[in-house]
C-alpha cells in the first residue's frame, strides 16, 4: 500500500517537471488509504518560494477536509521534506510520512538544504541572514491578549 502511494507520488513529480515546468517534487496526502489531496512543486510557476509540493498538498487537504489539522492523515512525498515542509507537517499534525528520495539524493540533483539545517541550529544573531531580537515593552502584548481570549481555538 505505501509503495503504491509512493509510486503515484513519483509519477506525479515526473509529470510536474514535464507539464507544469515545476520542480521535481510531489506529495500525496491520504486518509483511511484514500487520496485526499495532492501537491506539486509550484515555486517557479507561482513565484512563491513556499509553494513546495508538501505545502501545496497540506493546503489542499486542509481545504478539502475543512480543518487545519490532519491528525488522521499520511503524507507521501517524492523526497524527504525540507525544513520548511517538515515544520508544516508538524504544525498540521500529520500522523506519518513516507518519502522516496532522501535529502542527500536531492542535494546531488541541485536541491541542497543542508545550509538551512545548519542555520536552524545557530543562534539568531549568528545566522547568515542578519537577525536581531529587539525587545519592546509591548512585545508580549499579542501573547497576553491570546492568553486572555476566552473563545480561542488552540492549535
Amino acid at each position: 500500500m505505501h509503495t503504491a502511494f509512493l509510486q503515484q507520488t513519483i509519477k506525479l513529480a515526473v509529470k510536474s517537471t514535464q507539464i507544469h515546468k515545476g520542480g521535481p517534487f510531489a506529495a500525496i496526502i491520504c486518509r483511511d488509504q484514500n487520496i485526499i489531496a495532492t501537491g506539486i512543486n509550484n515555486v517557479t510557476c507561482n513565484n512563491d518560494p513556499t509553494a513546495h509540493a508538501e505545502i501545496m498538498a497540506i493546503r489542499n487537504a486542509c481545504s478539502q477536509l475543512n480543518t487545519f489539522q490532519l491528525k488522521d492523515c499520511v503524507l507521501y512525498s517524492s523526497c524527504e521534506p525540507c525544513p520548511m515542509c517538515l515544520g508544516a507537517i508538524y504544525w498540521a499534525r500529520i500522523k506519518q510520512v513516507y518519502f522516496a528520495c532522501n535529502r542527500y539524493d536531492a542535494a546531488l540533483a541541485g536541491f541542497d538544504d543542508s545550509f538551512i539545517y545548519d542555520e536552524i541550529a545557530m543562534l539568531a544573531e549568528q545566522r547568515k541572514i542578519p537577525m536581531q531580537h529587539i525587545k519592546l515593552k509591548e512585545s508580549l502584548d499579542p501573547f497576553n491578549a491570546w492568553q486572555t481570549q476566552e473563545n480561542k481555538i488552540p492549535y
